[in-house]
């Protein structure tokens, strides 16, 4: 029986996906029991949502009655998603940071130059998004807020370069450290089908030094060697046509459109565009905008890829990268 489930409740499981705090993952489990239908389609998600939020309000009783020791790092959300930026040691991330946006981290040829996360703002069509330089990933060394960050993610690129010959051992040790701790670098995001606690992390690997020559036989050892290997991009830092190819996977790694809207009798405003997921609904966007606008949505006029300007369509239509909508009441 199919789940039937309605924006609303994909909308809190995506924040739940990126709570930061324990107290926020209990709100947003609570709000996911509240919006999911209960009937037999629903029986193993509600069970499973049920068993998190018992986990996560014993989480939250740990954290009151224990002391805080260690570091922590809360940083806000900006723009229409997060990517992180991880590898190991000296493997580039910082010089990527530097180039995608107007961040001047510091870059050096040695090791460990991180030593705490950096967030910048890079632009994309109309479209920012936040990306976060982070420490080197060394074994056994993995903290929670490191963890969490990563978990809460809406994107990683995984940082591989291919002109050391320590690449190769170093990046497949960066992708068992987190799947030690059930999460995974992933062609596609969210919970894993047959275990609600593992989390696929949308992932994409980023080769350095793409024009050395070795670099291919390096990238192939590492292919060879980790089992579901997301697809990689090639770089040459410093290369404009290279650098423009990364910023257009950061965009579509979050696998979002961008939409337009306008008041009626004046003008989109084309400078500002709203973001939803692809294959999102006019309902969709109206639920970015404000709850009681799905609520009370009638219907919408389009622009942009319909049959004709200005036609009228229902909630459930589906929007495009580039519609101009506007909503009626």
């Amino acid at each position: 029986m199919a789940a039937n489930l309605t924006p609303m409740y994909y909308k809190a499981e995506r924040d739940y996906r990126r709570a930061q705090t324990v107290a926020e993952q209990v709100e947003c489990l609570q709000l996911m029991l509240q919006l999911m239908p209960k009937h037999k389609g629903t029986d193993k998600l509600q069970a499973d949502v049920k068993t998190r939020l018992s986990e996560a309000r014993q989480n939250l009783k740990q954290q009151v009655n224990t002391p805080k020791t260690g570091q922590a790092y809360r940083i806000p959300r900006q723009g229409a998603g997060r990517i992180v930026i991880l590898g190991g040691p000296n493997c580039g991330k910082s010089r990527i940071l530097k180039e995608l946006t107007r961040a001047e981290p510091e870059v050096a040829p040695f090791p460990f130059t991180t030593r705490e996360p950096l967030t910048a703002m890079m632009e994309y069509e109309g479209v920012q998004i936040q990306l976060v330089d982070t420490p080197p990933i060394t074994v056994g060394q993995l903290q929670p807020w490191f963890l969490n960050l990563v978990r809460t993610a809406d994107a990683v690129l995984l940082m591989f370069d291919g002109s050391s010959d320590d690449a190769p051992e170093e990046t497949l040790a960066v992708v068992q450290e987190f799947e030690s701790r059930k999460t995974r670098f992933a062609k596609f995001g969210g919970f894993a089908p047959d275990n609600f606690s593992i989390i696929n992390v949308p992932s994409r690997l980023v080769i350095t030094h793409a024009l050395d020559v070795d670099c291919q036989m390096r990238s192939l050892l590492l292919h060879d060697s980790w089992v579901g290997c997301v697809p990689a991009l090639s770089v040459e830092l410093g290369d404009e046509h290279f650098i423009g190819n990364l910023k257009r996977l950061c965009f579509e790694l979050l696998n979002i459109i961008r939409v337009f809207t306008k008041s009626p009798g004046k003008p989109a405003d084309m400078a500002a565009p709203l973001t939803i997921a692809d294959n999102g609904t006019v309902e969709d966007l109206a639920l970015e905008i404000h709850q009681d606008l799905a609520r009370n949505l009638k219907h919408a006029r389009l622009w942009g890829h319909g049959d004709h300007d200005g036609q009228i369509v229902g909630r459930d239509y589906q929007l495009r990268d580039g519609d101009v909508v506007e909503l009626h009441c």
